[in-house]
Formats: C-alpha cells, sequence, structure tokens
C-alpha cells in the first residue's frame, strides 16, 4: 500500500513545533505549508458574551519526499 502525496500534521498538545516536524520527517514527508487557527473561548462579564483567545492550532500540511 503506497502512501498519500499529501498529509496533514497537527502539533498536538505538551508537542514542540520542532517535535512535530521530527515527526513529519519520520514519516517520509516534508512541510509545504503551516496554518494557525486561533481557539477561542466564551466568557460572560457584565450581561455580555465575550470571545476571548486561548489558545492556537497549528497544522502543517506536507508532501511525500520522492
Amino acid at each position: 500500500m503506497s502512501k498519500k502525496s499529501k498529509e496533514k500534521f497537527e502539533v498536538i498538545e505538551g508537542e514542540t513545533i520542532d517535535a512535530c516536524l521530527d515527526r513529519i520527517k519520520a514519516a517520509g514527508y516534508f512541510p509545504v505549508r503551516r496554518t494557525e487557527e486561533p481557539i477561542f473561548v466564551e466568557r460572560i462579564e457584565n450581561g455580555k458574551v465575550h470571545y476571548v483567545p486561548v489558545n492556537r492550532k497549528i497544522v502543517f500540511e506536507a508532501k511525500l519526499i520522492d
């Protein structure tokens, strides 16, 4: 069974970006794109809803090494 030509790798909680890049390389891929998404939490203060960023989700898109 062959590997996909493109794969997405998410930096998991407690993992550094370097560790994720090492995991990508060990799987036989190289990163071509990095995306970040903020993670918000809803807080109610004085009857008003505020959305506060609390974390971020980092995802690498990687291509197969030939």
